[in-house]
C-alpha cells in the first residue's frame, strides 16, 4: 500500500473515530441521549474504522469500498434526520429498549419509566443554527471524499 493511500485511510478512520468519541462524549459527558437516527448514524462510522483496521493489515480496494461506503451511509442518514429535525418529513415511529430477558412485570415497568425519551424530531444542540446532524452530514461526506482519494490514490 502506497504512503499516499495509507495516509487519506487514516485521516479518515481518524475523522470517524473522532466523531464517534465526540458523540459518546454528548452523550456521556453532556448528559444528551441519542435518538434512534444518532445511533444509526455512529453505524457507518464504525464500519469505516474496522474497515480502516482491516486494510492497513490486508490491503485490498474492496476494503477501502467499505470505508467509504460506511461514511456516506452515515452522511445520507444525516440528511434524513435533518429532513426529520426540521419537520420535512416524518421520522421513524419506532423506539429501541434494553433487552427485557428475566424481567418481573414491575422491574419491566419501572426501566420503561426510567428510560430517557429521545425524539428525533427535536434538536438538543446547534451551533450557528445547524444541528449534530446537519454537521454529521457535511463532516461525514467529507470523510467519505478522503476514502475516494485513498481508492484513487496510486
Amino acid at each position: 500500500m502506497t504512503l499516499k493511500r495509507r495516509t487519506y485511510i487514516l485521516g479518515a478512520a481518524a475523522g470517524s473515530a473522532g466523531l464517534l468519541l465526540g458523540a459518546l462524549g454528548f452523550q456521556y459527558l453532556g448528559d444528551m441521549p441519542p435518538c434512534k437516527l444518532c445511533y444509526w448514524q455512529r453505524y457507518g462510522h464504525v464500519a469505516a474504522l474496522v474497515a480502516a483496521a482491516v486494510a492497513m493489515a490486508v490491503p485490498h480496494r474492496l476494503l477501502i469500498v467499505i470505508g467509504g461506503l460506511g461514511a456516506l451511509s452515515s452522511s445520507l442518514i444525516g440528511i434524513y434526520h435533518t429532513g426529520v429535525e426540521r419537520g420535512w418529513w416524518e421520522g421513524p415511529t419506532t423506539c429501541t429498549s434494553q433487552p427485557i430477558g428475566g424481567l418481573s412485570v414491575d422491574d419491566l415497568i419501572a426501566q420503561i419509566e426510567a428510560a430517557p425519551l429521545v425524539r428525533c424530531d427535536e434538536i438538543p444542540w446547534e451551533m450557528f443554527g445547524l444541528s449534530m446532524a446537519n454537521y454529521n452530514v457535511l463532516v461525514s461526506a467529507a470523510f467519505a471524499a478522503l476514502w475516494l482519494m485513498a481508492y484513487k490514490a496510486r
